[in-house]
């Protein structure tokens, strides 16, 4: 099993930033795909950003891509998402999951573990 721990969540004014992080701990060895989810209220959850950690290869939402960012640091088990440039539209829960084997930015239902979740609210 896998336990994942989200921090970091707030609200911001559009244009600002927020860092999310993510502890993972248990069994690390189980996952090489963790990343970060959102559900806004009445929508579905989608996958907005992805890092391979055995490469550090990354994957973005086209909803995303130029403005979030993320990374890993293996040492603390951690991944992190900065999140840049902030929209109203970026108002969501934002959960941390981890699966094993995965391509792209995988469905949320092919993840395996997930965090309890971390509220991101952007006004405009």
């Amino acid at each position: 099993q896998v336990q994942l721990v989200e921090s970091g969540g707030g609200s911001v004014p559009a244009g600002g930033s927020l860092r999310l992080s993510c502890a993972a701990s248990g069994d690390i060895d189980s996952i090489n795909c963790m990343g970060w989810f959102r559900q806004a209220p009445g929508m579905e959850r989608e996958g907005v950003a992805i890092i391979y950690t055995g490469g550090g290869r990354t994957f973005y939402s086209n909803s995303v891509k130029g403005r979030f960012t993320i990374s890993e640091d293996n040492a603390k088990n951690t991944v992190f998402l900065q999140m840049n440039s902030l929209k109203p539209e970026d108002t969501a829960m934002y959960y941390c999951a981890a699966t094993l084997y995965a391509t792209g930015i995988p469905p949320a239902e092919n993840m395996d573990y997930w965090g309890k979740g971390t509220l991101v609210g952007i006004s405009s």
